[in-house]
C-alpha cells in the first residue's frame, strides 16, 4: 500500500512561493537542503543541476509540499499548465475555515480568481456541502481553496 509522500511544486523564486503557502494556508517551514551532485543528475536526467529545496509542513497534518527552485539549469514555466481541462497533474486543493478569508489573503498578495467563488450542487461524500474558487500562485500552480459544511 502507497502513501502519498509529498507534493512537490517547481518555482522560480523560492522565498516567494514559500511566503505564499505560509501567508494564505498557514503552512510552516521544514527541512531545507541544496540539491546537487551525481544522484540528482541521474534520477532528474538534467546534467549539471544545482537546487534548492524547501519543505513546507501543513500545520495539522502530515502533509506536505516540496518546493524546488532549479539555479542550475533554470526551468521555464508553461502557460497552457494552469488550465483546468490540460492533462496531467491539474491542481492542489487545499480545505480551508473561511473563503473569503483565504481570498482577501490572496488578493493582498496581488493575485485573482480564476472565476467565482461557487457551491457545489451536490453533497461531497460525508464532507457535507462544499464552497471552492481557483487562483494561481506566483509560478501558475492552480490551487483551490474549498471550505465544507456539514449542513445544507
Amino acid at each position: 500500500m502507497g502513501r502519498l509522500d509529498h507534493v512537490n511544486l517547481v518555482v522560480a523564486d523560492l522565498e516567494r512561493a514559500a511566503h505564499f503557502y505560509e501567508e494564505v494556508f498557514g503552512w510552516q517551514r521544514g527541512f531545507s537542503a541544496t540539491l546537487q551532485g551525481e544522484w540528482i543528475e541521474r534520477v532528474s536526467g538534467l546534467a549539471g543541476v544545482s537546487a534548492r529545496c524547501l519543505f513546507l509542513n501543513a500545520p495539522q497534518s502530515g502533509a506536505r509540499i516540496e518546493l524546488i527552485c532549479y539555479d542550475s539549469p533554470r526551468g521555464e514555466g508553461a502557460e497552457l499548465n494552469g488550465k483546468a481541462n490540460t492533462f496531467g497533474v491539474r491542481h492542489i486543493a487545499f480545505e480551508v475555515a473561511d473563503i473569503e478569508a483565504t481570498l482577501q489573503k490572496v488578493r493582498a498578495l496581488g493575485l485573482e480568481t480564476v472565476g467565482d467563488v461557487v457551491e457545489v450542487p451536490f453533497r461531497v461524500g460525508n464532507l457535507g456541502a462544499k464552497r471552492l474558487v481557483y487562483f494561481h500562485d506566483f509560478d501558475g500552480v492552480l490551487v483551490e481553496a474549498a471550505a465544507y459544511t456539514a449542513t445544507q
